[in-house]
């Protein structure tokens, strides 16, 4: 043997790989952590909009919360199915009361969809889903402006047939 000269053992070798692989990994175990930490949340505040918005029919965060479905829930089949045919639904132009229960009940399949995929599959059913807390105080509220606003079109429609019309729509008539 050779003073000096020191052989490298099977420990060493170990504990130098040790030293340079258990940061790497620690680091992409933790990005890759955040970002399904991440993907949980957007999912969730999808959820939460949609279930918000629900006795309102739409609002702008629930269009803003349904066209992120597509990139949020990428990897969920049965999500993006159940967006897919409320999306079909609300692009059709029918307007009948079948037509809009179809488009409630889709949602409520989308929302139920949701529920079973972000863990809640036994906590929200269906009839959770189905049946939103709304104040009678509001629903008063919202028939009182509904009224007030027809009332308002139809003072606006009595006015416009007392207006004379003007001289320049008589001369196109007369011509």
């Amino acid at each position: 043997d050779v003073i000096g000269e020191q052989k490298m053992e099977l420990k060493d070798i170990l504990n130098l790989i040790a030293i340079f692989i258990i940061p790497v990994v620690a680091v992409i175990v933790g990005q890759h952590l955040q970002n399904r930490a991440e993907i949980r949340k957007d999912k969730m505040h999808i959820f939460k909009v949609l279930m918000t918005s629900r006795i309102y029919g739409w609002t702008v965060d629930s269009v803003h919360a349904l066209n992120l479905i597509d990139v949020v829930f990428a990897k969920d089949k049965a999500v993006r199915a159940a967006w897919k045919e409320l999306y079909e639904a609300y692009s059709s132009t029918e307007q009948s009361d079948l037509m809009a229960n179809k488009r409630k009940n889709l949602m409520y399949k989308l929302l139920e969809e949701i529920a079973n995929n972000i863990g809640y599959k036994k906590e929200i059913t269906w009839e959770t889903i189905q049946n939103p807390y709304i104040p009678q105080g509001m629903v008063e509220k919202w028939q009182e402006q509904a009224a007030s606003q027809q009332a308002y079109t139809n003072i606006l429609l009595n006015m416009q047939d007392m207006i004379p019309k003007s001289n320049k729509t008589e001369e196109s008539n007369e011509q």
